[in-house]
């Protein structure tokens, strides 16, 4: 029994109205109830999925010195390697027990864009590393685009409204690596501790097994388990903000395993669908009224995304 919504992405891409307002009906109300859904239909086929999570093992099981050859300073961790427990959630301290990969955004035909945006990092001794990774960040970035497609239309805006800003967007791919934990946790460290995501959208590879855990409205954890076939996709603060709060950023965590499987690793694929800096996170007006008082002051992609790596220990103030 799934405990988030399960939805399918071929309803909207069905050609058949009836279907794809189903499926904006499902995918709206998820998100307005929990933040979360299962996604099945999406562009990754299996074979990507396999050689993406090879190759990340592969790149993962590296000595750590060679991956901290990879490590950029400088970039607050936005492309490259950034190594165990540098990242912690907002308002704590103990750093989360996880290391991780960046793959940033393929600019196309921008030349602004690609000067703003740290350049991808090439992993020499993988040669398939970085071909693949990029052929993943289309394929979601790809599903993302129709996610958000039907949100618009859910929110009453035009069903390309988004378009424009997630074309070169400062979207991030993360394959994360929880190492096995070999003592006991200093200071209540978890995988990752409770946070809200800072992007629009996630789009989550790995929830398979038991880890992941959503907090609902009356403050209960919940785990959120997919199908193999499935991505788990979320709601993230700019979204949050941009819709005040209709469309919820939910809280969520990767919570330790029981201490007989602490010896195993865990691997998880984020894709954090970021638009561009200067989009307007502005509440839109219609999401305004008397029951509803706007929530946010207005402020850009670029400057939100800036306050909160700070708030992540990722860059200095």
């Amino acid at each position: 029994m799934q405990n988030i919504p399960s939805v399918d992405l071929r309803d909207f891409l069905s050609g058949d109205p009836e279907r794809k307002q189903k499926f904006v009906n499902e995918i709206g109300k998820a998100y307005e109830d929990i933040g979360f859904v299962a996604l099945k239909g999406h562009f990754l086929d299996d074979k990507l999925v396999d050689e993406l999570y090879t190759e990340v093992r592969n790149f993962f099981n590296l000595p750590l010195e060679t991956k901290k050859e990879y490590e950029i300073p400088g970039i607050g961790g936005q492309r490259g390697y950034v190594s165990f427990g540098k990242e912690h959630a907002k308002g704590r301290s103990a750093g989360d027990l996880k290391e991780f990969w960046h793959f940033g955004q393929y600019v196309q035909d921008n030349p602004a864009l690609e000067a703003e945006y740290p350049a991808n990092v090439e992993v020499k001794e993988l040669p398939k590393f970085n071909t693949v990774g990029k052929e993943a960040y289309q394929m979601l970035e790809k599903t993302g685009i129709y996610v958000l497609r039907a949100l618009a239309i859910y929110l009453g805006l035009d069903e390309f409204y988004f378009d424009n800003y997630i074309k070169n967007g400062n979207s991030i791919l993360r394959p994360i690596h929880y190492p096995p934990i070999t003592d006991e946790p200093a200071d209540g460290a978890v995988r990752a501790a409770a946070h809200g995501d800072i992007n629009l959208i996630t789009l989550l590879m790995g929830a398979q097994g038991k880890g992941l855990q959503v907090q609902n409205h009356d403050g209960e954890w919940i785990d959120a388990i997919a199908e193999p076939d499935e991505l788990v996709i979320n709601v993230g603060d700019m979204l949050s903000r941009h819709t005040n709060n209709k469309l919820k950023s939910t809280i969520h965590q990767v919570v330790n395993p029981p201490r007989e499987l602490w010896g195993t690793s865990r691997f998880s694929i984020p894709f954090f669908m970021h638009p561009i800096s200067e989009m307007k996170l502005d509440v839109l007006p219609h999401t305004i009224d008397a029951q509803h008082p706007k929530q946010y002051d207005d402020i850009t992609a670029g400057e939100f995304l800036h306050e909160r790596l700070v708030d992540l220990g990722l860059i200095k103030k």
